[in-house]
């Protein structure tokens, strides 16, 4: 299910700008985007989403700003002695092996980890309690807005179902008037065979017989429809907790009866209500897949 929060969060001149973001997914995928100094969070922050949020492609980012413009730099000596050490060092590995190797960037090597230090955005993260804190207030928003969007999916939905019952009643009715001419085509093609046919076993032209009529018979199609997916699917509608992955399966077997439906209809007028049942089918599966 998609759903998206936005918090900024401001203290001692720093934004802390959190936002959470979700598309559908067949699955629960998470990626979590920190400032380098914050990596520690992102287990607590992944636990925390996967006891909130069962599906979705989940994308979590916290950007840290400095509000003002007095902030001052620095550079640390020991980390730039460290950094140029271990250039030196891989410059001469390199050359031993004549390897041909670039001059080093002054302003690249400023920004190796550690080089520059000051009163920076990154020197300014307040205690991971806080920021668990701030994630949970997001994460609070987020589900909000996804309830929020639930309560339409759930009424988009119920009306599709509300459409595919009557096709399925209609359906039924259909299947029922065509027995007569069902039956008329099948006499019609025993007294072909019995006219041409010299001496054929009689055993064996009933089971023929009989084979045809299971084959064009679609009761138990419609009766699956009607008496057991289309009430799951209420029940799914109502029941608590994710159902996202079972509303999936419930689709493929919507989808399922409605193919045989229509292979075995031999009718236009019941074929072309399986037509309509299999688009509405399809409308429905687009929107199960925003179900968490």
């Amino acid at each position: 299910m998609t759903g998206y929060a936005a918090r900024d969060v401001a203290s001692d001149g720093v934004l802390r700008s959190w936002e959470l973001r979700s598309v559908n997914g067949r699955g629960l995928d998470m990626r979590v985007r920190l400032p380098d100094r914050l990596g520690r969070l992102d287990i607590a922050l992944r636990d925390r989403m996967k006891k909130a949020i069962a599906r979705g492609s989940v994308t979590l980012n916290l950007r840290i700003t400095r509000e003002d413009s007095g902030a001052t730099l620095s550079i640390d000596d020991s980390a730039l002695a460290a950094s140029l050490s271990a250039l030196a060092h891989v410059q001469r590995s390199a050359e031993a092996q004549g390897l041909p190797v670039a001059a080093a960037d002054p302003a690249r090597i400023l920004t190796l980890p550690g080089v520059m230090a000051g009163n920076g955005a990154e020197d300014s993260f307040p205690p991971d309690e806080i920021l668990l804190a701030e994630f949970d207030a997001l994460l609070a928003a987020f589900l909000a807005s996804r309830a929020q969007e639930g309560t339409a999916l759930h009424q988009a939905l119920s009306d599709q179902i509300d459409a595919m019952a009557p096709l399925v009643t209609q359906a039924a009715a259909q299947a029922e008037a065509r027995k007569g001419t069902a039956a008329d085509r099948l006499a019609e093609n025993l007294a072909k065979i019995l006219n041409t046919a010299d001496g054929m076993d009689p055993d064996r032209l009933a089971q023929e017989l009989a084979l045809q009529a299971v084959k064009s018979d679609v009761t138990e199609e419609i009766d699956r429809l009607a008496n057991a997916h289309i009430p799951a699917a209420r029940a799914l509608l109502t029941a608590d907790g994710p159902v996202g992955r079972r509303f999936d399966f419930l689709m493929q077997e919507f989808n399922r009866e409605a193919n045989t439906l229509c292979s075995k209809s031999n009718d236009a007028a019941l074929t072309q209500t399986g037509l309509d049942l299999k688009v509405a089918i399809d409308q429905m599966r687009e929107q199960v897949q925003n179900v968490e």
